[in-house]
């Protein structure tokens, strides 16, 4: 034990300036992974709303992308504990929260929540795809010399199918039933997955930036916002690799074209589908943006005018110390300058793409200025700690809380959305998948 705390000292000192009067013992502890953490568990949840205002709310014009946004949202759920793993020093038996849970603790609850939301999303995708699953087993079986490819996909349908083969109307519409069911218990468990990282930096009574009723909330409505901006982002980007793939025949680019080698719209079609799914979403993303900004503006406005003891500090952070990174980064760049490009009248389809990466960037920000900024300001309110990013790591541990390590969590859901992708196509037609 003794061991440990030495080594978080020695982890915090590698990357922790300090300004004025400082507690020689104080450092930042909670580093970039920290920041992801609540980052990435919050676009799981936001994809996954996205995905559900189809399949509850019955917006048909999201139809596409809602497909796109369940798969996609189930490739970023096995990297929402990647952050806490490449934290911990001894993150071996972090499985125990999953596996030994208990109802004292909110981490504890946290790997409650986890494992039923990842039920769910699994339950709801297989009812989703389990046509498309039925028909590639039959498809595939009837293929005399199957290539490296076919032959792991049929016994994998053969065993997600779960032996269930009816696909009749009556088979069809029941799952259609169980679909929206799923969904809509999956929503409230998908806000309160990100809601409780809310609770818990909103309980640390210790911190008084951290201190308020409002958090939960807040971490809510912009995880929303950062989930719809990711699907906007990557479902243009993947749509564009889509096109420029069928224009010079390089199937690579299409795990699901690959595998299943039915993905055969034209270039016109797939830049008509992209247009109009992405300018829907951001209808959408202006609604929850309106929300999440208005919250975020009444929890700053609510601090300054109860001025509670702790308010000379926190204003000193507020307003001199993290002015540029929550003024200009998070509310101009990241709220404001996106909110007016997509109000603006004309929206196209790049002008979108492009509020929604500044969207991403301002949600970022928020959980950069909670994270590093409530620990900004030291215990005895006279001096302040600022966290240097390790940018070229000299050793693991600066690898894993520095830039490589925030790489390293952003790129792969990528790697097992496009993996995942040849199971369940992601991007196919409804003429295509049944």
């Amino acid at each position: 034990m003794v061991e440990q705390v030495a080594q978080m000292i020695v982890h915090g000192e590698a990357w922790t300036v300090k300004d004025l009067f400082v507690l020689p013992n104080e450092y930042v502890y909670w580093s970039i992974q920290i920041v992801m953490y609540p980052y990435m568990t919050g676009l799981v949840a936001g994809a996954f709303v996205l995905s559900s205002l189809y399949h509850v709310f019955g917006v048909e014009k999201l139809k596409a992308i809602a497909r796109y946004a369940l798969v996609f949202s189930f490739a970023l759920l096995p990297v929402a504990m990647m952050p806490l793993m490449l934290h911990l020093s001894q993150p071996f038996r972090g499985i125990n929260v999953l596996m030994t849970p208990h109802f004292t603790s909110a981490i504890s609850a946290f790997g409650i929540v986890f494992m039923t939301y990842a039920c769910i999303v699994a339950v709801e995708i297989w009812f989703v795809y389990r046509k498309f699953i039925v028909e590639s087993i039959h498809r595939l079986g009837k293929i005399q010399s199957r290539n490296f490819l076919e032959k792991i996909l049929l016994p994998l349908y053969k065993v997600i199918s779960l032996g269930s083969m009816d696909i009749s109307d009556k088979a069809l519409q029941a799952d259609h039933k169980a679909v929206k069911i799923m969904a809509g218990i999956g929503i409230p468990v998908a806000c309160f997955l990100h809601g409780y990282a809310g609770f818990i930096f909103g309980s640390v009574k210790a911190n008084a930036l951290w201190m308020t009723p409002l958090m939960p909330v807040i971490f809510i409505c912009s995880a929303v916002v950062s989930g719809i901006a990711l699907c906007i982002v990557s479902y243009y980007i993947f749509m564009e690799m889509r096109k420029w793939a069928a224009k010079r025949g390089k199937s690579w680019l299409l795990p699901d074209a690959m595998a299943h080698g039915n993905a055969t719209m034209r270039v016109e079609e797939l830049r008509s589908v992209q247009e109009h799914e992405v300018k829907i979403s951001s209808k959408y993303l202006i609604i929850f943006m309106t929300l999440a900004i208005t919250l975020e503006m009444l929890d700053m406005i609510f601090r300054g005018y109860t001025a509670v003891k702790s308010w000379d500090a926190l204003r000193m952070v507020i307003y001199e110390h993290d002015f540029m990174k929550i003024f200009v980064y998070q509310y101009g760049i990241g709220n404001f300058l996106p909110f007016l490009m997509l109000l603006w009248p004309g929206l196209t389809t790049r002008r979108a793409v492009i509020a929604s990466v500044l969207v991403l960037f301002g949600v970022f920000m928020m959980r950069w200025n909670v994270v590093i900024g409530g620990q900004a300001f030291s215990l005895t309110f006279a001096g302040f700690m600022e966290y240097q990013l390790p940018i070229i790591p000299h050793n693991f541990e600066t690898f894993k809380e520095g830039l490589g390590g925030m790489l390293a969590v952003i790129v792969t859901p990528f790697i097992i959305f496009y993996f995942l992708n040849m199971i369940f196509p992601a991007f196919m037609s409804d003429d295509e998948l049944h």
